[in-house]
């Protein structure tokens, strides 16, 4: 009776040498080695000493003391900073969903390929991102002027009586129309660049069957562009959070409007450059920070749900 031999193939290759092996393990951290280094010191670092300078308190008599959670005892408790956090909710709410909706039409307009001259409205629509924050704000706000702006020109040229668009009960709103007209094209850019990679083979198909346009952009456009949508709400909840570049560019036009506990950032940079209290912003930055997280996680997890 004959014995098989196995084969030189079937035999286990001999492990490398512990040095060949200690190399290759060094060789992936030389590669990862930099991004780490950086995220960890521009990204971990602060976050770390914001929490660091949240467990004190400067005080007159010998300067900072550890006072542990008081800090954010007293944030919790504190009227001015809730009352930014639900201006900013009012603001969210209201703003995004239009500057997502008009990004999503226009996205979809320029996708179907019936309008005219795309190239020159997708420049267009996406050219007002190009311009910085403090330009666009400006400009805006010398047109919002009632004295010298351009509301102000048609109320004389025409006799009219225009609202006046910095007035406390305005000003939200047109902040809301800045930012609008701000980050539509940015918008617009990430949803156009969603339907382009749906496959035109999915359209004929549909078309074959007899399905219209509405029903192949409910159908078919909108499920394929989802992830799209819920990164661009996540951005925009993320951005709406950070108000601050508007309200602060626009305070000297609206004094009486804007005040230094506008928004949650706003009151934060109040606080550290203007009263000193550097231990308690940094409080109110964490506490806005968990804020922001949950609600844009909370979005990400109704918005990449099956069926939602």
């Amino acid at each position: 009776m004959t014995t098989l031999q196995p084969s030189a193939a079937a035999e286990p290759r001999p492990a490398p040498p512990p040095a060949k092996r200690d190399r290759r393990s060094w060789t992936g951290w030389g590669f990862i080695g930099p991004f780490v280094a950086v995220f960890a010191l521009v990204f971990l670092a602060p976050i770390a000493y914001s929490i660091y300078l949240s467990l004190f308190r400067n005080q007159l008599i010998g300067g900072n003391h550890f006072v542990g959670l008081d800090n954010y005892s007293q944030a919790l408790k504190d009227d001015q900073f809730w009352q930014a956090v639900g201006r900013v909710g009012i603001f969210l709410a209201i703003q995004v969903p239009i500057m997502l909706g008009i990004a999503l039409l226009v996205a979809l307009a320029l996708d179907s390929g019936r309008l005219y001259g795309k190239s020159f409205f997708r420049i267009t629509i996406f050219l007002p991102y190009a311009v910085p924050a403090v330009v666009a704000t400006l400009m805006w706000g010398f047109m919002y002027g009632t004295k010298y702006g351009l509301v102000g020109d048609i109320n004389e040229a025409f006799d009219t009586s225009l609202p006046d668009l910095l007035s406390p009960d305005w000003v939200l709103a047109s902040i809301g129309n800045i930012v609008t007209w701000e980050f539509v094209g940015y918008n617009m850019l990430i949803f156009y660049s969603a339907l382009r990679v749906i496959p035109t083979s999915l359209y004929e198909a549909a078309e074959i069957d007899g399905a219209g346009q509405w029903r192949i952009i409910s159908s078919i456009k909108l499920p394929a562009i989802r992830g799209a949508i819920v990164i661009a709400t996540i951005f925009s909840i993320i951005g709406s959070f950070q108000l601050f570049n508007e309200p602060s560019i626009l305070r000297p036009l609206a004094r009486n409007a804007i005040t230094t506990d506008y928004t949650p950032n706003f009151y934060t940079y109040s606080l550290s450059f203007n009263g000193q209290q550097h231990n308690y912003s940094a409080t109110v930055a964490i506490i806005m920070g968990v804020i922001t997280m949950v609600v844009a996680y909370a979005v990400q997890l109704r918005g990449m749900r099956k069926g939602a």
